[in-house]
């Protein structure tokens, strides 16, 4: 990947930021279900954003910087985030579910991984 480090700081940034949204519930309620704002973003969004980008970070996890502890948080959130999204649709439906309980979690370490506080 012929990207500049800029580039590179930017997409991992807007990942980091796909990911808060995977891990903050509170935000999936008031954003995702009940459309409050001032924020515009949907589950279908997410997961659009998040698997592109995140497999793009992925295939080339090296070129951006990223740790092996890191890739395979990284990697574990994608795997299971993928599978969950394949079988599930509208939050509303699966937001207090132990299977998305667990996504959250996964998410929330992935977090904590790439030390991002902006949650």
């Amino acid at each position: 990947m012929n990207l500049s480090n800029k580039a590179k700081k930017d997409i991992l940034e807007f990942l980091m930021r796909r990911v808060c949204a995977i891990a903050n519930k509170e935000y999936q309620k008031r954003i995702w279900i009940y459309g409050k704002g001032p924020e515009v973003d949907s589950f279908d969004d997410t997961v659009c954003d998040f698997l592109h980008e995140g497999d793009a970070v992925l295939e080339e996890y090296k070129d951006f910087g990223i740790t092996e502890v890191q890739y395979k948080l990284l990697k574990k959130l994608r795997d299971e985030f993928k599978a969950f999204a394949n079988e599930n649709d509208f939050p509303e439906q699966f937001i207090d579910t132990p299977g998305w309980n667990r996504i959250v979690q996964l998410a929330k370490e992935v977090l904590r991984g790439f030390d991002y506080e902006k949650i």
